[in-house]
């Protein structure tokens, strides 16, 4: 089991948009060979930066699996006007207790 962990900075003044804009796109996520769940969750401290927790059944299911499909593309281009910066993505391997 690996797990995405991408750190999304959204636009202070948009981040209602953007959890809207999150929901429309979320089924490109959900329909990928592999998936295996997700959580979008948003910072306490600092609400402008988001979690999303993507879990995979393999990494190749993430990458290239999913990051090189069209469904990415679409995923992506519904989200990235929302980012103040570009988001940071890092995997981590584990299983659920």
């Amino acid at each position: 089991m690996i797990y995405e962990i991408a750190l999304l900075p959204v636009h202070k003044e948009r981040i209602e948009q953007f959890k809207s804009a999150f929901a429309e796109v979320a089924p490109l996520l959900t329909r990928a060979k592999g998936y295996g769940g997700h959580l979008l969750a948003q910072g306490i401290e600092t609400p402008e930066h988001f979690n999303l927790i993507v879990r995979w059944a393999s990494l190749e299911d993430h990458s290239p699996g999913f990051e090189a499909s069209e469904d990415h593309q679409m995923f992506m281009l519904g989200l990235e006007d929302y980012f103040s910066e570009e988001p940071k993505v890092h995997h981590i391997e584990g299983a659920v207790f």
